[in-house]
């Protein structure tokens, strides 16, 4: 052994190191696979469900929410370098000769008693909302594209396959109803279709949490969920011994090899039988009433529009769901904003009004946060041809607007201001890790404790670069 040398060393030691390699990952292979039930939050939450309603594409602020009169002055005037201040551009503009300023074409007024400037012309109903709104003017991201903008908006990371808002919320609360699931996906689909961006699972999968957090697509057409129903001529009776039977060989599997994946399907079978029972009564739209229709407009009877989405949110969220989570496309406005935004916004104002509206008359707004916004803003200047009645704007993460309702939020808390180009923030920024670290306050968890034991480090929706809670946008103080 004195004589031996260092190959010869690896050599016969290389099972023994691959077992310690083993046994240091037992106990991330344990958690991920013993972690059933939720682990509760922290501290009473004021929010005990969300709804997150996400405009992919990122909608123009300075059309919407970020009023600058200031800029009809400086029509087709190029944007000053001491605004930019060398900021990176997206691909589709950077080799523009000019950066010519396009000011807003639609008229603002102010909303509700807390003064809110907003396009009342194409958002007449959400204005009547204003002060019960939490209006953020100054969020801003890293990420300058779609798919890592909006994964890094879910996720907190630009890189996808990390867990998204709604399955910490599964991992941290659970749900309230053992027929559904905890985390629903709703995909709304535009009446416009002139620029759709790409979505797909990995924008709610669970990441390395378990498996059973990640969020369960609904459809708009057809069965709600893929092979819900019964094949024909497989009664109930003969599906639930199906199930029982693949469980069993899936529990032998699983105390074989302890794989969490295994326990997933175990339990995804289980909540797949339930949801035979629990999705019909859900989808069933027959049971609204006539007020009901006539809150959130006769397209809520049409499946997969915007309106009969939001009138979906309210009823899962009445049955128990934790987190819902929709999405919303066509804000990508490179181009023809005054042909496209009309019709975005005829999409969304009355059934966000009504989404309120209808929560707040059940008396369950209080409990319920409600999320507005894109994956990042739009610049000032145009991207392509320019004139007084129709431009194009491109992606801009410097500065953006979304707003909260309900759940603990401030109503009528307006927050956050940008220069007079929309572009730059001047006052109170909100980095997106602060957005996060604000929506788990409020949910009842302090974000530097809710964690995730993974390949032997702590994991957390806020990573390790600071974040905070932000006060002035809660009704209670932290």
């Amino acid at each position: 052994m004195n004589l031996q040398n260092r190959r010869q060393f690896f050599t016969t030691g290389r099972n023994l190191l691959g077992s310690a390699a083993v046994a240091s990952l037992i106990p991330d292979l344990q958690a991920s696979a013993e972690q059933v039930a939720p682990i509760g939050p922290h501290f009473p939450p004021q929010a005990k469900r969300v709804i997150y309603l996400h405009m992919v594409g990122g909608p123009s602020q300075m059309d919407l929410f970020d009023y600058k009169p200031v800029m009809r002055e400086w029509f087709d005037k190029d944007l000053p370098d001491s605004i930019r201040m060398g900021q990176r551009l997206t691909t589709m503009t950077s080799g523009q000769a000019r950066f010519p300023i396009a000011p807003s074409k639609y008229k603002f007024a102010k909303a509700g008693e807390c003064g809110m400037w907003m396009n009342q012309d194409l958002l007449p109903n959400l204005a009547k909302k204003a002060d019960e709104i939490c209006w953020m003017r100054s969020l801003h991201t890293e990420a300058i594209n779609h798919e890592p903008a909006i994964a890094a908006l879910q996720t907190g990371n630009q890189v996808t396959g990390r867990p998204c808002l709604g399955s910490w919320a599964s991992y941290g609360l659970g749900s309230d109803n053992e027929n559904l699931p905890a985390f629903v996906v709703l995909v709304a689909v535009p009446r416009n279709r002139e620029q759709e961006q790409a979505i797909s699972g990995r924008l709610w999968s669970a990441g390395y949490l378990p498996g059973e957090h990640a969020g369960v697509s609904f459809r708009s057409k057809g069965d709600p969920i893929l092979y819900i129903n019964n094949p024909a001529g497989v009664p109930d009776a003969l599906r639930k011994r199906s199930i029982d039977g693949l469980n069993q060989l899936n529990e032998m599997t699983y105390r074989s090899l302890g794989d969490p994946q295994t326990r997933t399907r175990i339990q995804q079978y289980e909540m797949a039988f339930r949801m035979q029972a629990s999705v019909p009564e859900l989808t069933d739209l027959g049971q609204e009433s006539e007020h009901t229709f006539q809150l959130y407009g006769e397209e809520a009877q049409k499946p997969g529009t915007f309106a009969n989405t939001a009138l979906m949110c309210r009823r899962l969220a009445e049955r128990g769901v934790r987190f819902i989570q929709v999405y919303h496309n066509n804000w990508d406005h490179h181009s023809n904003i005054s042909g496209r935004m009309p019709d975005q916004c005829r999409d969304v104002d009355r059934p966000c009004y009504a989404l309120l509206e209808d929560l707040k008359q059940r008396g369950m707004l209080d409990e319920t946060l409600v999320i507005w916004g894109g994956e990042f803003g739009r610049t000032i200047y145009t991207q392509g041809r320019l004139t007084k009645e129709n431009y194009g704007r491109d992606h801009h993460p410097r500065c953006f607007t979304m707003w909260m309702a309900g759940g603990g939020t401030k109503g009528g808390a307006i927050y956050g201001e940008t220069d007079d180009f929309s572009y730059n923030i001047v006052k109170d920024p909100i980095h997106i890790r602060d957005f996060h670290a604000t929506i788990l306050h409020l949910l009842g968890f302090d974000h530097e404790r809710f964690t995730h034991r993974f390949q032997g480090l702590d994991q957390r929706l806020t990573g390790v670069l600071p974040a905070r809670v932000i006060p002035e946008l809660l009704k209670s103080k932290v």
